[in-house]
């Protein structure tokens, strides 16, 4: 398939409607829509048989583990991103624990659970965006921004910490030799 024919199949896909206004959602929005779901695709696949014995798995004591990566990409869903179209640095939902990210007490389905919830939760903020939301600008990590760039670089910790799980499942296999 040409590139460009992917594009078209990617924008024929995507539903056009924006609750908040009634309105087409603009392209920008449907292809940070398209990209998200990639990445929560690539996720889906590297987690489908994710045992709880794989969660602390580490190949040294410096690594990241599965667990850590999974409570981070919820952390994500949860907090980043409602920090970034609220405009808001100090933003935390109300209950939210302050030692969620990497928490051992968390069973796999608890973490997976929040995973879906915060899935349905991010696409959710996505579909409600407007150009305006986008374009205003936050003053944070990056500098003075619009909060369009700070959205992509959550929507590319999706794809990113996807990778390292990947990558945690490949080195304990071969490690295991399995």
């Amino acid at each position: 398939m040409h590139p460009t024919d992917k594009s078209a199949a990617i924008k024929g896909s995507m539903k056009h409607s924006n609750t908040l206004r009634g309105e087409s959602m603009s392209e920008k929005i449907e292809m940070m829509k398209a990209f998200a779901q990639i990445g929560f695709s690539r996720l889906d696949r590297a987690t489908k048989d994710l045992t709880e014995e794989q969660l602390d798995w580490k190949s040294c004591p410096e690594a990241n583990t599965i667990r850590w990566n999974l409570t981070h990409l919820a952390s994500e869903m949860f907090v980043f991103v409602p920090k970034i179209i609220k405009g808001d640095k100090e933003y935390k939902p109300d209950g939210w624990p302050d030692d969620y990210v990497g928490n051992e007490s968390y069973s796999l389905e608890k973490i997976m659970g929040d995973i879906e919830k915060g899935k349905t939760k991010f696409m959710k903020k996505l579909d409600n965006l407007t150009e305006k939301v986008l374009a205003e600008e936050m003053d944070w990590f990056y500098g003075k921004r619009p909060k369009q760039a700070y959205l992509m670089l959550a929507i590319s910790e999706i794809l990113h910490h996807e990778g390292q799980i990947a990558a945690i499942l490949g080195v304990e296999k071969r490690m295991q030799g399995t």
